[in-house]
């Protein structure tokens, strides 16, 4: 196993910036030394670092910037729906680009989920059931979708791992809220359309447990289920506050051994299966993140290596 960063909060003094947007110069010395002093292997870094970048040499430099403090870009983080009208097309070509950019910064995955913008949001947004994550309906979800839906997804991950095969690059869908891969059965449903080799489902159990007020499926079940096909791995936890009467759950996230899903259980599952990418650990959102995230990674990489002194 292997032990991905996937920062959702970007601050170490001076500095302090939003996740979502970040450029390379945010990556500073201070934040790329904590990273590998806390014990990763690699850095999950989004697409729209990279479009800040014009020149293949400047791509290149950014790459040997990481590596040069120990790390490696584990995983391009991309994404979008592929399959609907408004967004699909050019989501199809961020996925392409992200291959492109992928094999030119050494980055073994490209992940995405196949969400979008909430189309009724409400206002506040967030506000109309559905909206938002922790409602008892959900857009776009599995329940809803029809195997078409499937089947146009699956002939543009076939195109795209195709392309990426030659690189080097594997491709992974993630299970995502508001969106036609949200629970197991889907995540299996279109692997098994697919079925390339360098394609595999990104088991995300945080999103299953705020996808809807109260979760589909237990996670124990999710993860057995997954881990077989699972080539990337989101890990994040979270603590529920339900409201029965407002059919809604609000969500608190928490450092992995504090919240409802048991990761012992699910890491077991994964080495169960000889899985060999990343685990991915989703950061805190808030607070301080070295603080968190370190206590999230302890936990993990503790309970894999009595898994492997196990097993020898």
């Amino acid at each position: 196993m292997r032990f991905c960063y996937a920062n959702r909060r970007h601050t170490i003094f001076p500095i302090s910036y939003e996740y979502t947007d970040l450029k390379p110069d945010n990556y500073t010395d201070a934040f790329l030394s904590k990273t590998k002093e806390i014990g990763f292997d690699a850095l999950e870094i989004g697409l729209e670092t990279f479009e800040y970048i014009g020149q293949r040499n400047e791509l290149l430099d950014f790459s040997k910037r990481i590596s040069d403090f120990g790390l490696t870009i584990g995983c391009l983080r991309s994404g979008g729906t592929l399959h609907d009208a408004k967004n699909g097309p050019k989501n199809i070509e961020r996925l392409h680009k992200s291959i492109n950019i992928a094999e030119i910064v050494g980055a073994e995955i490209v992940n995405g989920a196949l969400s979008a913008p909430a189309r009724l949001p409400g206002y506040p947004p967030g506000s109309l059931p559905g909206s938002e994550k922790g409602w008892n309906i959900s857009q776009d979800s599995s329940k809803d979708s029809m195997l078409y839906t499937y089947d146009e997804i699956a002939k543009v991950y076939k195109h795209a791992c195709d392309i990426a095969k030659d690189k080097n690059i594997v491709i992974t869908a993630e299970v995502h809220q508001n969106s036609p891969v949200d629970n197991s059965w889907s995540a299996v449903l279109l692997h098994n359309k697919i079925d390339k080799e360098n394609f595999g489902i990104n088991p995300d159990l945080g999103n299953i447990l705020w996808n809807y007020d109260v979760p589909e499926e237990t996670f124990e079940n999710a993860i057995d289920s997954m881990a077989s096909i699972s080539k990337y791995w989101h890990c994040k936890n979270l603590q529920t506050v339900y409201h029965p009467e407002n059919n809604r759950s609000v969500f608190l996230r928490v450092p992995l051994p504090d919240g409802e899903i048991d990761y012992r259980y699910a890491i077991s599952s994964l080495h169960n299966a000889n899985y060999s990418g990343y685990m991915t650990i989703e950061g805190a959102w808030a607070g301080d993140q070295w603080h968190n995230d370190l206590k999230s990674l302890n936990y993990a990489k503790k309970i894999w290596n009595e898994l492997e002194s196990i097993g020898n």
